[in-house]
């Protein structure tokens, strides 16, 4: 079974920046796509983008252009740069691995999860 653990996240002011890791353990991470999600307060939680054991990524429309997803097999970590951070980023972050899906789309993942990192982005 694969463990997550989320870091990085804090408190931002609009337009600032934050870079999010995650570290995963077990030896499915680099054979898996990997994808980082958010929740906010009284939201389901979405799937902001994606990333190929090859590297190849995906990004859901509200966050394209901002964020960038990066990941090192060798380490089994995983990154989310974010740029021009909005207050409607604000959320609790999560990283997982995927059965199937991307940004914007229906998606499946495992029901495990870590306990996030709280991006905080005031205005």
């Amino acid at each position: 079974q694969v463990q997550m653990a989320e870091s990085g996240g804090g408190l931002v002011q609009a337009g600032g920046s934050l870079r999010l890791a995650c570290e995963a353990s077990g030896t499915i991470f680099r054979s898996t796509t990997w994808g980082w999600f958010r929740q906010a307060p009284g939201k389901q939680r979405v799937l902001v983008a994606t990333i190929t054991n090859g590297g190849s990524t995906n990004y859901a429309d509200s966050v394209k252009g901002r964020f960038t997803i990066s990941r090192d097999n060798a380490k089994n970590t995983m990154w989310l740069q974010m740029n021009i951070l909005k207050p409607e980023d604000t959320a609790v972050y999560y990283c997982n691995t995927l059965y199937s899906g991307l940004p914007d789309r229906g998606w499946s993942a495992p029901s495990t999860w870590g306990q996030g990192t709280q991006v905080t982005v005031s205005s």
